[in-house]
């Protein structure tokens, strides 16, 4: 399970046996001195905000791009809709100059 700060004691409140990836707080980079410590936690956390960042990166373009920032409830079909299709958009944001470099390519035609 990769979760942010928010999630910090989960583990403990879970009865499932997962292996936990719990981002550390802020204030507790802080706290440490400076040094082979500090230097030593923050590469530990590298791949977990990794991780997170790509899960967060489509949601930032749903919510800036396409300006999804509430659902109304209209019924399941309409909502999964509503929210499947920002997802399938932001897939193609995020390509788009790749997708834009390969359509520039001409193409021979075939005889």
């Amino acid at each position: 399970m990769w979760a942010d700060s928010d999630y910090w004691g989960a583990q403990s409140r879970v009865a499932r046996e997962v292996q936990w990836h719990i981002a550390a707080r802020p204030s507790d980079f802080a706290k440490l001195p400076a040094g082979r410590a500090k230097i030593k936690v923050r590469k530990a956390e590298h791949p977990k905000a990794s991780v997170r960042a790509k899960v967060e990166h489509p949601l930032r373009v749903i919510k800036r791009q396409f300006g999804l920032m509430k659902v109304r409830f209209r019924g399941l079909a309409k909502n999964t809709a509503h929210v499947v299709t920002p997802f399938a958009l932001s897939n193609l944001w995020m390509a788009r100059k790749l997708l834009m470099a390969s359509a520039a390519v001409v193409r021979p035609k075939a005889a």
